[in-house]
């Protein structure tokens, strides 16, 4: 199991795995908690209009994914809290213009796009140490947010309106919150596809709260898990020639319910 390190790409797809997990266990967290996994799913398919752009403009298409994620992000945000539109309408007009855009652009860019299933689907050991660089940066600024802003984030959490009434500002803190999701979404489309980022938000979260309900361990068992059953989905993938994100997701949801029997029979008992 050691020798296949020798390869460059294991080594980026190893660390891209962590990477991922220290996205998805911090920002994921928040999302079940706060139970914005609608939402997450909405800036993670309106990100494809980036996708299409970055093939369109010949660029990285993560680069130009990055402001299409922030600016849906903010985008439902604001036309959830400041007008009449509900927020399922909000996150189901931008996801479905944000894959319109994407589907454009790429059937207006000259040639095949040899790598788009791979955006769509993830292709963990495919991903380039640029791309790694990258990840290492927006997971950066994710976890100096949230320790910065930490108590913040847990008042926004677990009661908004009265966070908002002690003087928390809640709207801003919300619109960052959603911001967070965005570079998480980010860092995840590689390593798991556009169709399957969700599950790496929620399945890891779903696991610790098993366990805990406090968020800090909350936020710890996540990461933990996710880093862990990343990892495995990996080599698995790599070992029996297995799509590597739909290997990671099945072995998310395996783990899930074996957790899900641990806690009953820990009840009965």
């Amino acid at each position: 199991m050691i020798e296949i390190l020798q390869y460059e790409f294991m080594r980026n797809a190893l660390l891209a795995a962590i990477l991922v997990s220290i996205a998805c266990g911090i920002v994921g967290t928040f999302v079940v908690v706060k139970k914005i996994v609608f939402i997450s799913g909405g800036i993670t398919h309106a990100a494809f209009g980036g996708i299409g752009l970055g093939y369109f403009l010949g660029i990285n298409p993560i680069l130009t994914a990055i402001p299409f994620s922030l600016l849906s992000a903010i985008g439902i945000g604001i036309i959830s809290k400041r007008t009449k539109i509900s927020e399922d309408s909000a996150i189901g007009i931008l996801w479905a213009v944000g894959m319109a855009m994407g589907i454009l652009f790429i059937g207006l860019t000259p040639g095949y796009a040899p790598d788009l299933f791979s955006y769509l689907f993830g292709s963990i050991l495919t991903v380039p140490f640029s791309d790694i660089i990258l990840m290492i940066v927006l997971d950066i600024i994710i976890i100096v947010t949230v320790l910065v802003l930490y108590k913040e984030f847990q008042a926004l959490s677990f009661d908004e309106e009265f966070s908002e009434i002690t003087g928390v500002p809640t709207r801003t803190l919300y619109l960052l919150l959603l911001c967070l999701v965005a570079l998480s979404v980010i860092v995840l489309i590689k390593v798991i596809g556009i169709i399957l980022v969700i599950a790496l938000f929620t399945i890891p979260t779903a696991i610790a709260k098993q366990f805990t309900n406090k968020l800090k361990k909350l936020i710890i068992y996540s990461t933990m898990s996710a880093t862990i059953l990343t990892v495995a989905g990996l080599w698995l993938s790599y070992f029996f020639d297995l799509p590597s994100g739909a290997v990671i997701v099945l072995v998310l949801a395996f783990v899930f319910f074996i957790s899900v029997l641990i806690k009953k029979l820990y009840i009965k008992t």
